[in-house]
Parts: C-alpha cells; structure tokens; sequence
C-alpha cells in the first residue's frame, strides 16, 4: 500500500512520492517515466486510472476513446513516437475536458496548442506539429503500452505534476 501522508490527491507532489517509496520504485511498482513530455493544458497535475491506447499515426480510437464518460480517468496513447502528425488537437482536448477525463499523455505530438491550452485537462506530448492525423481507424484499446521509457497497463494509476510523470500498479494512498 502506498502511504502519503497529508497530502490531497489534487495536491500529490510526485516528487514527495518517489522520496518516501524507494523500495516501490526499486520493485518496479511504482515507475517514473522519462522526461521527454511538454506541458499542455489548464491542468498542470493530474491524476486517475489509465485507459491505453496504442496507435500510429492514426487517430481515430483516439476520438472514439474520449467521446466514452472520462470519470477522472487518464487516456496514455503509445504513438509510437511519431514526430510526422498530431494525434490530439483542440477538439479533441475540448471533447477529453466536456467528457470528464482528468488528462491525456501522447507519446506522439499534438496540435491546436493554444486551443488545448485553453482545456480544462492535463495533456502531456513530445511536441506539437500542425498537420493531421490520418483516418484509418487501426490500433488497439487496453494493451500494454510502452511510453517513456516504461511499460503502462490499462487500469494502473498515473500521477502527473510539474516535476513529472509516475505511475502506480494501484492508487496512491493518502
């Protein structure tokens, strides 16, 4: 179980967790992704239970995943870490914000930044690029991903604030 002590899920400082669970970091159940994410978005931590997608280049699960009740939940999309086209634009942030999903982590790029900038979510990419996505509807829901140096399943937990990005096999504790 993980224990942090007076501090609000709002508030979790991811910094503090990793400080006070070097054994859970040590196991492996708890994970701190690389530093390779930009900052987009009125949410700058967030948390809650992630929904994996993996996909390439391609973005339709993407929309079809948002349009579904977020309930605080986190969409990590493994895209393959395509720097060619945007995976996530300012409609989409909009639709992510209007469903309730607390954020949106895309090991790919986004686009429309000022658009999600003005999003009430937290989103995390490599780096924006101005062209679209294709349209194929090929990819898969709820498998493992690799993002950030690191496996993420479908249902772990991620935590994400100024510091960084970690991840939990279960919820943090308070």
């Amino acid at each position: 179980m993980f224990v942090v002590k007076g501090v609000g899920m709002a508030s979790l400082a991811t910094a503090e967790v990793c400080d006070t669970n070097a054994a859970l970091l040590a196991s492996g159940e708890l994970r701190v992704l690389q530093p390779v994410f930009q900052m987009y978005g009125q949410c700058r931590s967030f948390s809650g239970p992630i929904v994996t997608l993996k996909v390439f280049e391609d973005n339709v699960l993407v929309r079809e995943t948002l349009e579904t009740k977020g309930e605080g939940r986190v969409l990590v999309i493994d895209g393959g870490g395509s720097m060619r086209c945007a995976l996530v634009g300012g409609n989409l942030g909009q639709l992510a914000q209007n469903m309730g999903w607390a954020g949106i982590v895309v090991n790919g790029c986004i686009r429309d930044v000022d658009e999600i900038n003005a999003c009430d979510v937290g989103v995390r990419a490599l780096a924006s690029h101005p062209q679209k996505s294709y349209k194929k509807g090929v990819g898969e829901k709820g498998v493992p991903v690799h993002v950030g140096g690191t496996l993420i399943r479908n249902g772990e937990w991620l935590y994400a604030d100024s510091d960084g990005i970690i991840v939990s096999r279960t919820e943090l504790s308070v």
